[in-house]
């Protein structure tokens, strides 16, 4: 059983970011790795940083764009960083993102926590049609109450608009959901909106954020429960 800490008594619903939480973002990548060759590595690392980056500008910029989108450019920016590798993988890497690999013990943890009768859900900056093709590939929606996309408010996490989604979804308060993210900017952001924030430090990297603590730090999602 998870301790108090993690899963605290009150607690009504456990919300899962998506990319880099449940779905391992590098996994598109590798399933190509031979064909991308020995910068693989650096090149979804690299893939991944713009995605987030181009997120963040747009929405201090009040822009907006599908997360989708912003995974195409940024894979353009990778390519064109590695000139290296070869451009005509670039629809069989986007498909890959599609169908991102869950992390082995996704599913598990999904039932465990179900079985407590505590509610379950996505809360991701990704699109809802690419949040669904994933979800869909894992078969993780039969463990899934909601799957929640920043898309219907237009703006990125870590605004508070997208924190609240949960909220109005799942008729719950802050103080009643747990919200684990192995993103530690993610972290902070649900720690600011009052949520009960776990870090997924499946890296063990070092930590930031100070004035905005995770709840609890763990190295595998299998650790909730």
């Amino acid at each position: 059983m998870s301790s108090p800490s993690l899963i605290p008594a009150q607690t009504k619903a456990v919300i899962f970011d998506a990319y880099g939480t449940l779905f391992d973002v590098h996994s598109a990548v590798g399933r190509h790795m031979a064909q991308v060759g020995p910068d693989a590595v650096r090149f979804s690392e690299i893939w991944r940083t713009k995605q987030l980056e181009y997120s963040w500008v747009l929405s201090l910029a009040g822009r907006y764009e599908p997360f989708w989108t912003l995974t195409e450019q940024a894979l353009d920016y990778a390519i064109a960083r590695f000139p290296d590798i070869d451009s005509s993988l670039r629809p069989l890497l986007l498909e890959a993102y599609r169908t991102l690999d869950a992390y082995p013990e996704a599913q598990q943890t999904l039932q465990a926590l179900r079985a407590r009768s505590l509610h379950t859900g996505i809360l991701s900056n990704g699109d809802p049609g690419m949040l669904n093709a994933a979800v869909d590939s894992a078969n993780l929606s039969e463990n899934l109450d909601v799957v929640l996309s920043v898309d219907a408010m237009q703006i990125f996490k870590t605004s508070p608009q997208t924190y609240d989604l949960v909220l109005q979804a799942l008729s719950v308060t802050a103080g009643e959901v747990v919200f684990v993210s192995s993103n530690r900017w993610d972290i902070a952001g649900a720690a600011a909106f009052g949520f009960t924030p776990v870090w997924v430090n499946r890296l063990g990297l070092p930590d930031e954020y100070e004035e905005l603590p995770p709840s609890a730090v763990i190295s595998s999602l299998e650790q909730l429960v």
